[in-house]
């Protein structure tokens, strides 16, 4: 670590609605692990949840907390087993650590290990810092053609990668996705990059026109109508609102044997219609994270097929993480901002 600095800064969630900036030691990497230095963070719907409320379902936070876990970086060492990652390469941190041994990480569903430890999800810290570590393999070279945001937002595009391998999209699909917000954006570009034909619901006119303008061939307001009322049946539904009358209007809108993904967060249990779902045969399942995304991911953007630097909405430095965090209540129109931990 010849040359780096022993100190750096990064922004903790004291509380609820409480961050500060301090000082900590500059991490140094394991035999597995690089250093980096964190180039962009983009904020995610989670980091405003625990921001808000301390807490997401069982994960508390109960002392502070580095927030942010979609991070692109530089890095500036590797550990002694390293030999796949050099210093100065520009990655996208997967920001996750799993034990490798288990039956899941075994079978190559690494997001399901039960010792996960994923960024900003107590106690683990997030990238809200100039410096972080993890492991090498999770560390994705990026092109220099990707911009350092665009690296950070590979992250919640490998959400959109994961959904639609899980609902199988091919050429030709009727694809509805429900919530237009970055990851139904995202999954949505995803599907029609993989040949769906794609219509976006939500009751947000805004963003229904953004889901237009990255090439939605359909964009329904649901306060106008279903979509089953609207553009007929779909034969994939990607739910990624979490809202009950959209997971509801969602299950209508299927065509027999339909393969609905639930993606979004919202409430922990809901009703769900199984009449309708044992007599159509729909395949019904949901989505935790992603695993073996980032590479599929990073040549999505690089090749052009999703843009996600016009995703970015607003920029912040270190001193004004609140800010980034509370920049959807200041302006509706707001879609990802992100923060420069070194400004």
């Amino acid at each position: 670590m010849t040359d780096l600095p022993t100190q750096q800064r990064r922004s903790l969630l004291i509380k609820p609605e409480v961050v500060r900036v301090e000082p900590a030691d500059v991490p140094s990497p394991g035999p597995d692990q690089v250093l980096v230095e964190v180039s962009a963070v983009g904020i995610c719907g989670s980091d405003v949840h625990y921001y808000e409320h301390g807490r997401i379902a069982d994960f508390v936070v109960t002392e502070p907390l580095v927030l942010g876990h979609e991070a692109s970086g530089v890095i500036r060492a590797v550990g002694s087993a390293v030999t796949d990652r050099t210093v100065g390469q520009r990655v996208a941190l997967e920001p996750q650590e799993t034990c490798g041994r288990c039956r899941q990480c075994q079978a190559g569903r690494y997001n399901l290990c039960p010792q996960v430890q994923f960024y900003a999800t107590p106690p683990v810290h997030g990238a809200f810092a100039e410096y972080v570590v993890l492991e090498s393999i999770r560390a994705h070279p990026i092109p220099d053609s990707l911009s350092d945001e665009a690296g950070a937002l590979i992250e919640p595009l490998s959400v959109g990668v994961w959904a639609n391998r899980k609902a199988a999209v091919e050429p030709g699909d009727r694809v509805l996705v429900t919530g237009a917000g970055p990851v139904g954006l995202l999954a949505a570009d995803v599907a029609r990059a993989r040949g769906g034909w794609v219509a976006v619901s939500d009751t947000n006119d805004y963003r229904l026109q953004v889901a237009a303008q990255r090439g939605a061939h359909a964009t329904v307001d649901v306060s106008q109508g279903s979509p089953r009322d609207q553009q007929g049946e779909f034969d994939v539904i990607l739910e990624c609102s979490g809202a009950a009358p959209a997971v509801q209007g969602a299950f209508e809108s299927a065509a027999p044997a339909a393969r609905v993904v639930l993606i979004g967060m919202g409430a922990a249990t809901m009703e769900l219609p199984v009449g309708l779902i044992q007599n159509r045969e729909l395949w019904v399942t949901g989505v935790f994270r992603y695993a073996n995304c980032y590479p599929a991911a990073i040549a999505l953007a690089a090749s052009g097929a999703v843009d996600l630097d016009s995703l970015v909405t607003a920029r912040f430095g270190i001193e004004e993480v609140a800010d980034a965090l509370t920049a959807l209540r200041r302006d509706p129109h707001t879609l990802k901002p992100v923060v420069y931990p070194r400004r």
